[in-house]
């Protein structure tokens, strides 16, 4: 008797509607187990059929031995945000198994390791036992390689299964260990054996499959980390400052990567930038403020407990109003908080960091596309503002494999924005480092080299001309300069993306890596509930009129966000009038995990019904 008939009897019936393209698959291993290079084989197969896909890791903080679970989504529409219900579990981990198995909905199908008898914990899953140790021990001898490769038989399992072309599988193996040929050799080995197991052992029970598209045509697979990175090198940033953290890290070393392939001198053989490791976050920024003053595109990126450290020294460049930029990968907090789960929680104390009157310019992508694009344009605000800008994205975008359109060279000089030079000043007659000139509180400042004498100024009372100053005047006509240039800002930062539908009383407003849960769950209360909803997403702050105009055509706005404390309705309240912050409601998640459309639209009809 095989595996499988052994447990058929208990399980459910398998159903005769196939499910083709719309399906999701969570793999339950172990930190350091090696199963990162199969689940992205498994994912890159079948987006290499045209299948929209996307990944999601939730990993523990680098301790190895402790559970991982990495989640794969196949959409024929399109939907790349995280689905709630887990349609095909492959259990590895003995620690978490039972708990992974009890958590499914009825029907969902179940790879498992033979040793664990899955099949006893409930009798309404479609069980596939698979003995791991025993198909992969003749192929790797060696016991340590052998934990690693063992992976790969899942794979197999599920190209049988869910009708992956192995060809592709094959392809994607190869893509992903490069040039390891003894690697390649022992996982498509295991990858064989696992097809050839299924074949065999494993009759089709589960109405999952995957169909051929073309979906994905003109579209790459990547981590917003490596976009935001490729953004800054395109940026023309030459100096970058950082000190690790969780799940910032990757932006810098994928941007050294970068940096050492295309900005070397040919000439010479030397490097054309400079990647310092501070002491910690607030040495960074410094280091990064003072390559800002000399006239570098410079650049940090840190984390929640980076952005707390930085508070003094962002201060600095709001008041001195020299350039650079900051990427905050958010994370889970307060303190310490989960360093590898998501949230949206620094949107509120990045927006006003340091101490007394402070506003900063943040921008907001929504995608790897975005990450690339808006980082560029971070580069031109801080130069065009003379301020730190901070680009916003979360651990969900930055760490995870995303499908995105493909990225677009830049066709737009770099803005330095307003740097004096000597023709510039002989029109001006003269000259004041903190002189409005211009009306829109942007001041002209000299960068050396560029022919004048270099200009700097501490960060205590200035007057206009930068002169040290205690004057009640001088320190309030210089803050409120430094809010009319704020107020300029909101005609330079990229516009909300707006969609409205007439008719519709209802609105919804989100931002970040919140919009793929948005707008999935759109389609779910048209389709579910007959409810229409017109949609905005934020790309930066401060807003722009659109927010208002937006707000007052509908009658209940909805601001869905990752965090507790409803921060982003914090800061649109400062922008609204009484009547149209009655308007607002808050839809929160701050579990750690993305956010998922279900949880969005139970939430607003929950609502709706009050």
């Amino acid at each position: 008797m095989s595996p499988a008939s052994a447990v058929q009897d208990s399980q459910v019936s398998a159903t005769n509607t196939e499910i083709a393209n719309d399906f999701s698959i969570q793999v339950a291993t172990v930190n350091g187990s090696g199963s990162q290079t199969a689940n992205l084989v498994l994912i890159r197969s079948m987006f290499q059929m045209g299948v929209p896909v996307s990944g999601k890791n939730l990993f523990p903080s680098n301790i190895a031995g402790l559970p991982t679970w990495y989640t794969i989504r196949a959409n024929k529409q399109g939907y790349i945000g995280r689905k709630k219900e887990i349609d095909i579990l492959v259990a590895l981990n003995a620690e978490t198994a039972q708990e992974d198995v009890k958590a499914l909905d009825p029907g969902a199908a179940v790879i498992y390791d033979e040793p664990l008898k899955l099949d006893a914990v409930r009798n309404d899953l479609i069980f596939y036992p698979v003995p791991f140790d025993t198909l992969i021990k003749p192929i790797c001898p060696d016991a340590k390689l052998r934990r690693l490769v063992r992976n790969m038989i899942y794979d197999g399992i599920l190209s049988k299964l869910l009708d992956i072309e192995m060809a592709e599988m094959e392809k994607a193996l190869t893509k992903q260990l490069g040039n390891k040929a003894k690697a390649v050799v022992l996982n498509q080995a295991a990858l064989q054996a696992g097809y050839e197991f299924a074949s065999q052992h494993l009759p089709k029970r589960d109405p999952f499959h995957v169909e051929r598209m073309d979906k994905t045509t003109g579209k790459i697979l990547i981590e917003a980390n490596a976009a935001v990175a490729l953004g800054a090198m395109m940026a023309g940033v030459t100096v970058v400052t950082w000190y690790p953290i969780t799940p910032s890290s990757s932006v810098v070393e994928t941007l050294i990567d970068y940096l050492k392939k295309y900005r070397m001198d040919p000439d010479t053989g030397k490097a054309t930038f400079a990647v310092v490791q501070a002491e910690d976050e607030l040495a960074s920024l410094g280091m990064a403020l003072g390559a800002g003053w000399a006239g570098a595109r410079s650049m940090t990126s840190t984390s929640g407990p980076g952005i707390s450290l930085m508070g003094e020294f962002t201060g600095l460049g709001y008041y001195t109003e020299v350039p650079a930029v900051i990427v905050d990968v958010q994370r889970a907090g307060p303190s310490t908080g989960l360093t590898t789960r998501t949230a949206q929680g620094d949107i509120l104390s990045t927006a006003v960091l340091s101490h007394g009157d402070t506003k900063h310019i943040l921008l907001i992508p929504s995608s790897p596309e975005e990450c690339y694009e808006l980082t560029q344009q971070a580069f031109d605000l801080a130069e065009r503002f003379q301020t730190p800008v901070f680009v916003m994205t979360d651990l969900d975008l930055g760490m995870n494999t995303w499908m995105s359109d493909a990225f677009v060279y830049p066709d737009k000089p770099l803005d330095r924005g307003k740097r004096l030079d000597a023709a510039t000043l002989e029109k001006l007659g003269e000259w004041g480092r903190y002189m409005d000139v211009d009306g829109d509180g942007i001041a002209w400042r000299t960068v050396p080299g560029d022919g004048l004498p270099a200009y700097f100024c501490r960060g205590s009372g200035h007057n206009a001309r930068g002169q040290y100053s205690e004057r009640a005047d001088d320190y309030q006509n210089n803050l409120d300069r430094l809010a009319r240039k704020f107020e300029t800002a909101r005609r330079w930062v990229p516009a909300e993306a707006v969609d409205v539908v007439d008719g519709a009383d209802v609105a919804l407003i989100a931002y970040g890596s919140s919009h793929w849960a948005v707008d999935e769950a759109r389609d779910q209360l048209r389709r579910e509930r007959g409810l229409e909803t017109s949609y905005m997403r934020l790309r930066a702050y401060p807003f722009t009129t659109a927010v208002e105009q937006f707000i007052d055509r509908h009658t209940r706005v909805y601001v869905v966000e990752q965090n507790r404390d409803a921060q982003m309705m914090s800061l649109l309240k400062l922008d609204l009038t009484p009547g149209q912050v009655g308007k607002l409601r808050s839809v929160l998640y701050y579990a750690g995990l993305p956010l998922d459309a279900r949880t969005v639209s139970d939430e607003i009809v929950a609502q709706e019904s009050e």
